[in-house]
């Protein structure tokens, strides 16, 4: 059995409670920026929330008023103009190995966004499955404004499936600010809410996943991701066969038991 309620990250502060667990950046003297080795810590703990069995849903948090700069100018930016190409590949691909654990980690992933959200911050939220932020909220893919293409981390092409092709092809062309309302209309966010609120609201989103079916919580985010390669054809078979593996549970079956009693199922995950 492998559990994660333990972990002690040395790079961002992590909590796990009633099988919720909670991730902060942690310099909210400089809006949360990422380090080299903040990416990597991250990296590896999506990779091993995959076997974590006290840990059902994530919520990626905003710490001291904002989410997440993007790359520290200091530790990241300014190291990076001094490597050559295969240190940058490097680290670009680690960056990218980031997302990857976090679409395969198998939780449902919250991001809750306050402040600032630029950068590899944006991505961040890009790649967690539902997004929840402040009318203050600023996010923004900056890429270009530092002399770099927008296809970064992937949001070439998960961006475009959030808001369309040509809403996605504006911001990362151009690195301009998307407003919280303008993200909420294009189906970036979805909800807003205040920032006395927005972390309880996070967090009752989260008691609701975690109170339901989590293994099939688990396929569904399988096959959300797997589906964007597929055709038609193979979607709707791959699903049939998802769906008969969730028919072997016994949270199924507990669901079927309690419909027939008129009461609330009470899921297990297994």
């Amino acid at each position: 059995m492998t559990t994660l309620a333990g972990l002690t990250p040395r790079h961002f502060l992590w909590q796990v409670e009633d099988r919720i667990a909670t991730i902060r950046l942690n310099h909210p003297d400089r809006k949360n920026p990422l380090t080299f080795d903040s990416y990597a810590e991250l990296r590896d703990t999506f990779r091993a929330l995959v076997y974590a069995e006290d840990v059902d849903v994530v919520i990626f948090a905003s710490h001291g008023g904002n989410f997440c700069s993007g790359g520290d100018v200091h530790d990241i930016i300014g190291p990076l103009v001094g490597m050559d190409m295969k240190g940058l590949l490097a680290f670009t691909r680690m960056t990218g190995d980031l997302v990857k654990a976090m679409i395969g980690c198998g939780k449902p992933i919250i991001a809750a966004v306050e402040g600032v959200c630029v950068g590899a911050g944006a991505i961040i939220a890009m790649a967690s499955d539902l997004r929840l932020a402040t009318p203050e909220a600023k996010c923004a893919f900056l890429f270009t404004r530092v002399g770099l293409a927008g296809c970064d981390m992937g949001a070439c092409a998960m961006l475009p499936r959030l808001i369309g092709q040509g809403r996605a092809a504006e911001l990362l062309y151009t690195g301009r600010v998307m407003g919280a309302a303008e993200g909420e209309r294009w189906g970036f966010w979805n909800a807003l809410h205040d920032a006395e609120t927005l972390e309880t609201e996070a967090v009752n989103l989260a008691q609701r996943l975690a109170a339901g079916p989590t293994f099939a919580h688990g396929i569904t985010k399988t096959q959300l991701n797997q589906e964007w390669n597929m055709g038609l054809e193979q979607a709707i078979e791959a699903e049939a066969q998802a769906q008969a593996i969730c028919m072997q549970t016994r949270d199924f079956e507990r669901a079927y038991h309690a419909f027939v009693a008129k009461e609330k199922p009470l899921f297990r995950g297994d």
